[in-house]
């Protein structure tokens, strides 16, 4: 049975592999990405090699999962089975959830969570049925702390560093970095490969076959010299290529792609497999101890360092390679970490929050009391040097050469550090931390952006918080169900965990993004010529507004089946659908309001009067949705009067029409056909009169014949009176878009 659910514990592992890759992609992609240094397929490439360099190398950060967090010696094999089970099956589904949410949160705070919440639930049914044990005696107190302490405080030491280190390099270099170069580019270069370099060789290999005893020895004893010799060597051969017309920034930025990533697979390969490792070896240590009882054989024996075969870990790299090279969750975490580190302005994926206008607020009084006691040409000097109108930035880049250098070194030396200590920093903490700091040292959060940046950290750091809590409490959760569910128990979660992912993936892999709108955007973002912002920016509000009437369509006549035909089920799904479109909405307008403010201003101040009409037409569209919806929903659902045939048969004309006129609008703005428009609206005008007068007729009606039910006349009337605001804001909405495309 126990080597029955060990399999499972592994088929676990490598759905954990899967979607902790993709989650941790963010970590060593995102600054080679963000500032555009090569082809994606060179920066995979690289990045799967460190990835796995490093996971061939991570075992001895196995131990966490053994004797970390607990003491195993207080625990019997029966238990520790159900904690490790109640691990995998959090984490895995934990995970997913994150990723397609696309935002990114931290591999290693799960797991030691996780392990917290299982042990700590155990310990305390042990202690209540025996009050001679404590806490202190059952958990690793100690150990689990300072994991969760060194966890934490690596994201403030990240943020000061990340800061300060890149002012200091911006102050040096400037955006216009190219004309300073000719001398300080060796330096840099130098700096940067000796700490990559200093930590892959001396920490990472550290032990390894890779490095010969004798050399590790010499190193060992000459430490200094080796480091010494390093720097000038590599300050000297960093100028060289430089004068030989090499770009060494895209020499640092791919050594600290493969640092990154040879870090997170050496730092967080056992927050993947480090837990089915660690129930094998309870599993063999116990099956050689003949006649055992699970329930009260002591796991003492996994006081024991871990000794990983070499096969796991090889495993475990090319699952890691090929996840990285197939998922495409992990370009959407990706995609959050970059828009919040971005250079430029650009569509903001958060909205403002009142802690970040208060941090706003606070900042910028700090600044006005800052410029009272400096100089003002101290502050003359400092804009001269971080002058972003000089930035020299890749074709759709988010930041240029010199962050994206630093924040790869610079992430790349704080985990290595960890990994060398044995301490398991959050990779993820690290990376997006540094990042964020060296976003704010070189300005990139301005008065126009910066409270919406601070409010998607805060939403990140948020995430992590609510990581812990949640994989905290839901594996006590599952720990306690399986400790008294025993196998059944066991077999349902896992089964339950192995269903939600399968779900969530093949979701997701039939759900289709607005490709079209995406690559639209990003080109607009990208464009120099102001003629050409404005033909992005009309497709892109074409395309918008087309898909908007789309949906309007779709849930109009969802809604008018939904009542006649009272079906509940169709109901309840529209009004949840319908109020799923207002985020979408607000996206459109923040995207295609950044695309107005780029285009030439001779266009923008004629055309924003009618791109806002036309918005909010749309938006009262949305609006007249719900409010027909709404009522509708709670008329079926209460099961009172349906209507009556001759309303009936009335609602359907009705809606009938009102589609009609949608499905040709529809056409009208995919076709382009805007003489099309005059007529379109003049009978969408008279039929709003018919239905002006309809309603006249049925209030007339109601008033002589008090029999009939007042319940559902009132939701008839409600739907008449929407159908026909709908129909005017049509006419506005097709009156502004005309005006608006040509």
């Amino acid at each position: 049975m126990y080597l029955c659910l060990i399999c499972f514990l592994f088929m676990l592992a490598i759905f954990d592999l899967w979607v902790g890759v993709s989650n941790d992609a963010v970590n060593f992609l995102n600054s080679a990405i963000g500032a555009r240094v090569s082809r994606f397929r060179n920066i995979l490439i690289v990045a799967s090699v460190g990835v796995f360099v490093g996971a061939t190398l991570s075992n001895g950060m196995m131990d966490i999962a053994r004797h970390g967090i607990f003491q195993p010696a207080m625990f019997s094999f029966e238990e520790l089975f159900c904690i490790f089970l109640a691990v995998m099956v959090t984490d895995v589904v934990l995970l997913d959830v994150f990723n397609s949410l696309g935002m990114p949160t931290s591999t290693t705070v799960s797991l030691v969570f996780e392990l917290l919440g299982g042990t700590f639930i155990l310990a305390l049914l042990k202690i209540a049925g025996d009050s001679s044990l404590d806490l202190g005696q059952l958990l690793n107190t100690e150990k689990a702390l300072s994991v969760i302490m060194g966890i934490f405080l690596s994201v403030a030491v990240a943020f000061v560093c990340g800061s300060i280190v890149q002012w200091v390099s911006r102050l040096l270099l400037t955006f216009n970095y190219r004309p300073r170069l000719k001398y300080s580019i060796g330096v840099f270069g130098g700096i940067a490969f000796t700490t990559i370099a200093y930590f892959i060789i001396v920490k990472g290999l550290k032990g390894s076959p890779a490095l010969p005893a004798a050399f590790s020895e010499w190193l060992s004893a000459n430490n200094s010299l080796f480091l010494l010799c390093l720097l000038a060597g590599s300050t000297l051969f960093m100028q060289l290529l430089h004068w030989m017309g090499v770009n060494v920034f895209r020499i640092i930025i791919f050594m600290g792609t493969f640092a990154l990533a040879m870090a997170f697979a050496s730092n967080d390969l056992v927050n993947f497999v480090g837990v089915p490792l660690a129930a094998l070896s309870s599993y063999q240590y116990f099956s050689v101890a003949p006649g055992a009882d699970p329930s009260t054989f002591m796991m003492g024996a996994l006081n024991e360092s871990a000794r990983t075969p070499f096969i796991f870990l090889l495993l475990a790299g090319l699952v890691m390679v090929v996840s990285l090279a197939t998922s495409k969750k992990a370009h959407n975490v990706v995609k959050t970490s970059i828009d919040l580190s971005r250079q430029e302005e650009g569509e903001e994926m958060f909205g403002s929050s009142a802690m970040a206008r208060s941090i706003v607020r606070g900042a910028n009084h700090m600044g006005r009391a800052l410029h009272t006691i400096l100089p003002e040409c101290f502050f003359r000097w400092l804009d001269k040097r971080f002058n972003k109108e000089e930035a020299i930035m890749a074709e759709g880049a988010a930041f240029d050469l010199v962050r994206a250098s630093v924040n790869l070194v610079l992430a790349a030396l704080l985990i290595i550090m960890g990994t060398s200590l044995r301490l398991p920093l959050s990779t993820t903490y690290v990376t997006f931390i540094v990042a964020m700091g060296t976003s704010l040292a070189d300005r990139a959060w301005t008065r126009e952006s910066a409270v919406f940046r601070i409010t998607g950290v805060l939403n990140v750091i948020g995430g992590w918080f609510i990581t812990a809590g949640v994989a905290f409490s839901c594996a006590a959760f599952v720990t306690v169900c399986m400790y008294f569910g025993s196998l059944p128990a066991s077999i349902f979660f896992i089964g339950l965990a192995v269903y939600i992912l399968m779900r969530s993936n093949l979701l997701g892999s039939k759900k289709k993004a607005d490709d079209e709108c995406d690559t639209i955007f990003r080109q607009l973002l990208a464009a120099k010529d102001t003629r050409q912002r404005w033909e992005l920016l009309s497709r892109h509000v074409a395309l918008t507004q087309e898909m908007l009437l789309g949906e309007i369509l779709r849930y109009y006549h969802s809604v008018a089946q939904g009542f006649t035909d009272e079906n509940l089920s169709l109901l309840r799904h529209t009004v949840r659908d319908i109020s799923q479109m207002k985020p979408r909405l607000k996206k459109a307008r923040q995207r295609e309001m950044l695309g107005l403010r780029k285009v030439d201003d001779s266009i923008s101040l004629k055309k924003s009067t009618w791109f806002h009409l036309g918005f909010n037409s749309g938006e009262q569209m949305y609006y007249g949705l719900r409010r027909m919806a709404e009522p509708c929903l709670e008329h079926v659902d209460n099961n009172f009067s349906p209507l009556p045939d001759e309303q009936l048969q009335e609602l359907q004309r009705v809606a009938q029409q009102v589609e009609g006129y949608l499905n040709r609008s529809q056409v009208i703005l995919r076709s382009h056909m805007m003489e099309q428009v005059d007529a379109l609206t003049t009978e969408m005008d008279a039929y709003t009169m018919e239905l002006s007068q309809l309603r006249k007729r049925q209030i007339d009606i109601l008033s002589s014949d008090r029999q009939k039910g007042l319940r559902v006349q009132f939701v008839y009337l409600n739907v008449l009176q929407e159908s026909q605001q709908l129909l005017s804001e049509l006419r506005h909405f097709m009156r502004a878009y005309k005006n608006f495309q040509q």
